[in-house]
Parts: structure tokens; C-alpha cells; sequence
């Protein structure tokens, strides 16, 4: 198996996250400080700040010290057409899904 591969497994494990995809939503509008990403989505700050050192830690985001206060910022905006391309896969998926669900009729049906 390639290291590019092994890369990629590795980031879409740390985009397994609700709350990190969440961050990276918010962080495509700009840079924002921990306080900023805690208030918006209704989170603690260290956990805010966790979820941050993990998108860190895979190059998704980067950190920039303004005075006191460190405001995180995307690393690749690209991440976010990644994410939106994905949701719309999903979003295609669930509407198949429907569309089957509303086929089946009463009659189609087991009864145990």
C-alpha cells in the first residue's frame, strides 16, 4: 500500500468527526480564534481546542498567533469542495433510498 494511501485513510479518520467537520464549515468563512469556533457551535473551549490539535495534527488546519489570541485557519481551502462533494454523494444516496422506500408498496411487504 502507498504512503498517499495510508495519508488519506488517516485524514478521512480525523473527518469521521461531526463536531471537526463542523469546524472546518465554520473555518471556510474566515479565521477564527477558539472562543470565536466555542461560542458559534455551543462547545467548551478545550474541546474546541481538541478537536483543533487533531485537524492540526493531519495538515487540515493551521494555527496563526494575532497578539494573545491564536486564530485557526484552513489549511487548503479545497478541503471543504472535498467535504461538499461528499455530502452530495450521501445526499444522492439517501434520496435513491427514498424513492425505493416509496415504492414498496403494502402488499410487497412481509407480515411475521
Amino acid at each position: 500500500m502507498d504512503e498517499l494511501t495510508i495519508l488519506q485513510a488517516e485524514t478521512l479518520k480525523t473527518l469521521s468527526s461531526p463536531r471537526r467537520l463542523e469546524i472546518l464549515h465554520l473555518l471556510a468563512s474566515g479565521p477564527r480564534g477558539v472562543g470565536s469556533l466555542a461560542a458559534e457551535i455551543g462547545v467548551s473551549q478545550p474541546n474546541v481546542s481538541q478537536h483543533l490539535a487533531v485537524l492540526r495534527a493531519v495538515g487540515l488546519v493551521e494555527a496563526e498567533r494575532d497578539g494573545r489570541e491564536v486564530r485557526y485557519r484552513l489549511a487548503d481551502p479545497e478541503v471543504v469542495t472535498a467535504c461538499s462533494i461528499m455530502r452530495a454523494v450521501l445526499e444522492r444516496r439517501l434520496n435513491r433510498l427514498a424513492a425505493l422506500s416509496a415504492s414498496v408498496t403494502p402488499a410487497d411487504t412481509f407480515a411475521f
